[in-house]
């Protein structure tokens, strides 16, 4: 079974609550990105904020019940379904209650724990 994984362009970075806004301000008003909060309605992230980091989005997601901030990246295939099935074969579990998506999406953990989304490109 031949698959195939890209990076995609956006990445989160999920964030405590005590250490939100001086997040927002550090990438804001220290690095000076354009940093613009946007709306969401998630049973998971409080609050939302979006930077272009080059050629990717970084989403700062204001989240609770974490110890120190983490980086999710978002991975592409063709084929969601063939990808999950492979990476099953290799006792990579998918782990989709981390938090709420699309059917047509994954969740998984590399070996660190670090998140990654399989999605269609």
């Amino acid at each position: 079974m031949e698959i195939n994984f890209r990076g995609g362009l956006n990445m989160a970075m999920k964030i405590s609550p005590a250490n939100y806004e001086q997040t927002v301000t550090f990438y804001r008003d220290i690095l000076l990105f354009d940093v613009e909060e946007i709306p969401i309605t998630h049973p998971t992230v409080l609050r939302s904020h979006r930077l272009h980091f080059g050629p990717n989005t970084l989403w700062l997601d204001c989240v609770e019940d974490v110890a120190h901030p983490q980086i999710w990246l978002e991975l592409h295939t063709e084929d969601v379904e063939r990808a999950a099935a492979y990476l099953e074969t290799n006792d990579v579990k998918t782990c989709d209650e981390i938090e709420e998506i699309s059917p047509s999406m994954h969740w998984i953990k590399d070996p660190s724990g670090n998140v990654l989304l399989v999605k269609k490109q």
